[in-house]
């Protein structure tokens, strides 16, 4: 039974490492994963970044906790000892592989029941053992750890499950089945199980690690061993088995636990080892990929002489002010195309001369031109959109008012200018006024919050009894767009 399980188990992994190596065979550069142009070379020892391999050993207290004869008898604890050897292989910063070595001596007692415990006394047993296992190794700090933690780490949660074949050396002894004839000398029951396929283990556990230095790791581990065979405690196999220990507990798996400290020694010459590297946010190992890189990158080979992040080689306008945008071929923008660039503009988006600093020049006491200022203004305000039966101004309407504030600006303080809030034929007047004054009040408050005076603008509301198309009360008698043309905010001289 022992044995078909291993098989099931085995033949799955050795099919998949197969399948890997055939896969690696097949590839060739450059592939899916470069661009053709990079230095492309294979990964090898000689390219890694980091050590992946270790050896570790350490020791402490083993305890038979799941038996028939256990370490826990009496209220007391009869300890035991074990230690260990491992050949440690990391293949990811997440998974690794341990070969592992170990062996101990559990100590153990138990008392039958009735007049057999009376005649036995209580049994003491004691278990040599030796174990050859294969370890996997989860480390939980690095496979849960947050990608926006970038601080280095010294601690790491580690946890282990394996299986392997054990050998044991059994001795129990007690005053009734020990006994030789009348002698006082008592001999101990003895089993005896040789390592082979049929004597395999399961074992789990966890760890704690330390990274103490480059070199070295400190772990302190627990590990739980399911042993898989009644025997293992001294208490015999099988119900009617002597000595009839076994017969205490219904398990038929004697179990124990170990706890340990460790020592890890990491090999290899790179300064980090895999366990604590970490692609994603190892700032050592990012520092490590650069000075690798053999390539020096030459960004402006004439310089960049006025500093606007073009170089000289391309760039068409040498001598850009201090601050200034620049395209791509470092020539100033100048968004309205007036001749001032947007530096030195104060009205970057309407046109006008540089003696009054981009911004368009109106005179006071030319009502024409105040009137094509506002026709234009009232250009920029057709379209406002705001949300249903809402003040709030929707953002795409936004732009729009960036430039009509930016023509307010150039017409000056001297004029007096009304915003005209108005609504279509639904609804109650009462409603339609409240709510048209109320916008009317947001296009306001927008123009000052973009740098127009308060003194030039007043807000007003007019509802329905301002429609664009009168025809339109009641609203159905007319289509929708001029419904719409009627819902609106515009501008006029005072």
């Amino acid at each position: 039974m022992k044995l078909n399980l291993l098989i099931a188990l085995v033949l799955p992994i050795a099919f998949f490492a197969q399948s890997n190596r055939n896969a690696a065979n097949n590839s060739d550069y450059p592939n899916a994963f470069t661009s053709g142009s990079a230095k492309v070379h294979p990964f090898n020892n000689s390219s890694r970044f980091f050590r992946d391999w270790a050896i570790s050993l350490g020791g402490g207290g083993a305890f038979l906790q799941s038996a028939d004869v256990n370490s826990f008898y009496d209220g007391k604890v009869n300890f035991g000892w074990n230690g260990y050897i491992s050949l440690d292989k990391q293949i990811s910063h997440t998974f690794g592989m341990s070969l592992q070595y170990q062996m101990g001596k559990t100590n153990q007692k138990a008392l039958l029941p009735g007049e057999a415990g009376v005649k036995a006394g209580v049994a003491t047993a004691w278990t040599k053992y030796h174990q050859i296992s294969l370890l996997g190794d989860i480390n939980f700090s690095n496979l849960l750890r947050r990608v926006d933690n970038h601080s280095p780490y010294r601690w790491a949660l580690h946890g282990y499950a394996g299986v392997g074949f054990q050998g044991f050396n059994t001795l129990l002894l007690d005053n009734d089945m020990s006994r030789w004839n009348d002698n006082p000398r008592r001999i101990p029951i003895e089993i005896d199980q040789k390592l082979g396929l049929d004597s395999f283990f399961y074992q789990v556990g966890t760890g704690v690690k330390y990274n103490a230095s480059k070199l070295v790791d400190i772990e302190a581990r627990a590990m739980y061993i399911i042993t898989g065979d009644d025997s293992f405690d001294g208490g015999g196999h099988g119900f009617d088995a002597i000595p009839r220990y076994n017969q205490l507990t219904t398990g038929h798996s004697d179990n124990f636990f170990t706890v340990n400290l460790g020592v890890t020694f990491k090999l290899g010459k790179q300064e980090t080892h895999l366990t604590w590297w970490d692609p994603l946010q190892n700032a050592n190992s990012r520092i490590k990929l650069l000075e690798d890189t053999q390539t020096d990158f030459v960004v402006c080979e004439k310089g960049d002489q006025d500093n606007d992040g073009v170089c000289d080689d391309w760039d068409r306008q040498l001598d850009t002010p201090l601050g200034a945008r620049v395209d791509g071929a470092g020539v100033a923008l100048d968004m309205d195309l007036d001749g001032v660039i947007d530096l030195y503009d104060k009205c970057v988006t309407v046109p006008g001369p540089v003696e009054n600093n981009g911004c368009p020049v109106v005179s006071a006491a030319a009502p024409a031109s105040n009137q094509s200022a506002i026709d234009q203004i009232n250009k920029h305000f057709e379209g406002i959109r705001f949300e249903l039966n809402s003040d709030k101004i929707r953002t795409k309407s936004l732009s729009n008012l960036d430039q009509a504030a930016e023509i307010i600006k150039g017409l000056g303080s001297n004029n007096q200018f009304m915003v005209i809030g108005a609504t279509d034929a639904r609804g109650s007047a009462e409603i339609n006024q409240r709510l048209s004054q109320r916008r009317a009040d947001a296009v306001v408050k927008y123009l000052e919050s973009k740098g127009v005076s308060p003194s030039v603008l007043t807000a007003e509301g007019r509802g329905k009894t301002d429609l664009k198309y009168p025809e339109c009360d009641p609203a159905t008698k007319c289509p929708e767009w001029k419904n719409e043309a009627n819902r609106r905010v515009y501008f006029t001289q005072k």
